[in-house]
């Protein structure tokens, strides 16, 4: 007869560790020892710095000591005050909970860190480095600062050692379980993933898939509207990420939003590649892909023209599209609109630090020996931009406490990758973010074409966010004046992504629009008009400015020549990269 056994706290601790070491190994270790060598790397040129300047350096730590040395004699107060020396910034979630405050020993640990991590930011931000190399030291100082926080370990967080003791043990058990599964999964789970059903509360807008090639799923969804507009809307998605973000649940997917002002809407579903698709090129995206789907449509349709939308780095795809038409005199796009897109990649925020020469070229070896940029790994560098939140947040609840995270759809939409063919990475990253040609008349030759985006002509809408730290809204406001067409330029609340998903019933956040016309962003938005709630009404107004008359919806969909293949989502959609 089985008994209810008690776990045994130390063998748990010590399982955990092994488990831990070997996450460390598998599911970041490549990605965390690519940190450490860039860390050691930035803080050996500090140590040259040091020695050419000692004076000031031995003054800032002289303070830094005198700072540690005052903690310690505040947590023996002679006149009462018991006020901490130093608190956490606004924001900062690692050191909520009341036993950072109670507990006088953990208290002090919290605030020593806090110290610690204080002068190590100062130091970086005090070298008189290039802007570029400054940015890269204070990124990797900021990833080590993150990952030695005490709230990471079992030892230095009063929380997880309170509710270890509670539980007798068992959430140590339960981390130790939460860790083995991510292990198999090869990454760490930000969302209870059994919570979603692709094609069932997720991706669940009613559609068919209408086209197929080896590049991608074309779905054409059920009107909502007994009338739809005679010019249909086509969604580009980026390819580097799965189309349903603009999908996702009733009542905040952009697809039914469109579907409900009267729009006849078509998205693209890319295909999730192998290695054996290595050799497709971002020819083949414009080509086989984008305008493939633009011809779809319009024949579907009947109409001789769509109105185009894209987000980030399908926005980018969509750009060197509507070049090659305007090279070819193709109107077949009469508008479009980008979603926090970078056209010109001299400002590229964070992701700058990972965009050198030599940063580069080792990896696109490692990718083309793959044939392929995995999605993991790409999914792990987004998550290092905010590693608190994104990483070590999920670290401490999954593993350190026994939790099982939360549902929530833009998680699981998160923890679903795709993969990237090496041809088209490696063109990608030299093209935009190394060498910046797709701002540079006739420096891109694409489909046969010499690229200009400078004489591209239709009405364009950017909405860009003014948190982005993908595509920053400063760099991507040098857009407004790029085109030859007319440019409606709003700024939103939030960031790359909760920015965009920002449903218009939900009436939350607020946005810019209407600014000077002038290339000062900053005098662009001290001059702008701030309305309240969502962007997505003032897009709607502006696309219906952009023409089309109203027709009949149609009772089915497809045609005699692209009859419907399966059910939106489709099959593409649901390949994952684990």
């Amino acid at each position: 007869m089985a008994t209810n056994t008690p776990p045994n706290p130390q063998k748990a601790l010590e399982l955990y560790q092994e488990h831990m070491t070997q996450w460390m190994q598998g599911v970041a270790g490549s990605t965390m020892q690519e940190i450490s060598k860039e860390f050691t790397k930035a803080w050996g040129n500090i140590s040259t710095e040091a020695f050419q300047n000692p004076q000031e350096w031995t003054e800032r730590f002289a303070s830094y000591q005198k700072q540690q040395a005052d903690l310690w004699l505040s947590f023996f107060p002679t006149n009462g005050d018991t006020s901490p020396l130093v608190q956490p910034e606004r924001g900062d979630r690692r050191f909520h909970g009341k036993e950072w405050k109670e507990n006088p020993l953990f208290d002090y640990i919290k605030q020593s860190y806090l110290l610690a991590s204080s002068m190590l930011y100062d130091c970086a931000d005090a070298t008189t480095f290039e802007e570029k190399e400054k940015d890269r030291l204070k990124f990797y100082t900021r990833q080590v600062v993150d990952a030695i926080s005490p709230s990471n370990f079992i030892a230095t967080n009063p929380e997880v050692i309170q509710q270890a003791i509670d539980s007798k043990g068992q959430s140590l058990v339960d981390g130790m379980k939460n860790l083995m599964a991510d292990l198999e999964k090869g990454r760490i789970s930000m969302t209870d993933e059994a919570a979603f059903t692709l094609g069932e509360n997720i991706a669940s807008t009613e559609g068919e898939v209408v086209y197929e090639n080896e590049m991608f799923q074309l779905i054409q969804y059920k009107p909502l509207t007994e009338k739809v507009s005679n010019r249909p809307v086509l969604i580009v998605p980026p390819f580097i990420n799965k189309f349903y973000i603009l999908d996702l649940q009733p009542e905040n997917s952009f697809v039914r939003y469109c579907l409900e002002q009267g729009d006849s809407v078509f998205i693209i579903s890319w295909a999730n590649p192998d290695a054996d698709k290595s050799n497709l090129h971002w020819d083949d995206y414009i080509e086989s892909g984008l305008l493939k789907a633009v011809e779809v449509a319009k024949k579907i349709t009947r109409s001789k023209q769509i109105n185009a939308v894209a987000w980030c780095v399908g926005g980018t795809l969509l750009s060197t599209a509507l070049a090659v038409l305007h090279a070819r005199n193709d109107k077949s796009i009469a508008s479009a609109t980008f979603f926090t897109t970078l056209l010109d990649f001299s400002e590229p925020g964070e992701l700058g630090v990972f965009i050198d020469a030599e940063q580069i070229a080792e990896r696109q070896n490692q990718v083309k020996k793959a044939g392929m940029l995995p999605g993991q790994d790409l999914a792990l560098i987004f998550s290092m931009l905010r590693a608190n939140d994104l990483i070590w947040s999920y670290v401490v609840n999954n593993y350190l406490k026994g939790k099982q995270p939360m549902p929530f759809d833009i998680l699981y939409w998160n923890s679903d990758p795709t993969n990237l063919p090496a041809s088209m990475y490696v063109a990608y990253i030299e093209n935009m973010y190394l060498e910046n040609k797709l701002i540079q008349p006739g420096a891109l030759t694409l489909c046969g074409e010499k690229i200009d985006l400078s004489q591209i002509d239709i009405p364009c809408y950017f909405l860009c966010t003014i948190e982005d730290h993908i595509a920053p809204w400063k760099a991507t406001f040098k857009t407004k004046d790029m085109f030859a067409g007319p440019v409606e330029y709003v700024l939103g609340a939030s960031g790359h992504i909760a920015g965009v998903i920002n449903p218009a019933r939900k009436n939350k956040r607020h946005y810019w629009s209407n600014g000077e016309q002038t290339s000062d962003p900053e005098r662009w938005l001290e001059t702008a008009e701030q309305a309240p709630g969502s962007w997505w009404p003032h897009w709607a107004e502006w696309l219906k400015a952009q023409g089309g008359s109203p027709k009949d919806a149609p009772k089915t969909l497809g045609n005699k020549e692209f009859q419907p293949i399966e059910p939106a989502p489709g099959r593409y959609v649901k390949k994952r990269v684990n």
